[in-house]
């Protein structure tokens, strides 16, 4: 839905823009960085944009309108998953299943040097 608002706020993260209706829109860093120099003249200059105003449940976000939309970024990368599976698969044996996990190893031996220089209470 196409709407008009006003740069509020620019800073490193994205924007924020005041609609006509008075509500508040977020507007990604991505989409800030596309188009920068429009962000900061409307910022500037208290001048209103036409945007794209989209309901994502918490909040509403925005982008320039009529600009076609950049491709969300990849959240996944195919070729780091499988390095880290067969990084897993090698160090199997490192913790053996008949023997605690390192981790719980680290524990106890803290737990017993700390008891070491716990204080005793007192003697009467």
């Amino acid at each position: 839905m196409t709407r008009f608002g006003t740069v509020i706020s620019l800073h490193s993260f994205g924007a924020t823009v005041r609609l006509e209706d008075g509500r508040l829109a977020v507007i990604s860093q991505r989409e800030v960085e596309a188009h920068r120099a429009n962000y900061e003249e409307s910022f500037t200059r208290r001048r209103n944009l036409p945007l794209d105003v989209r309901d994502e449940g918490r909040h509403l976000s925005a982008s320039l309108a009529g600009r076609i939309q950049s491709p969300a970024p990849a959240l996944t990368d195919e070729a780091f998953e499988q390095r880290l599976a067969g990084y897993l698969r090698e160090t199997e044996d490192w913790a053996p299943p008949d023997q605690p996990q390192p981790f719980e190893r680290h524990l106890t031996r803290k737990r017993r040097r700390a008891a070491q220089f716990s204080r005793e209470p007192p003697r009467a």
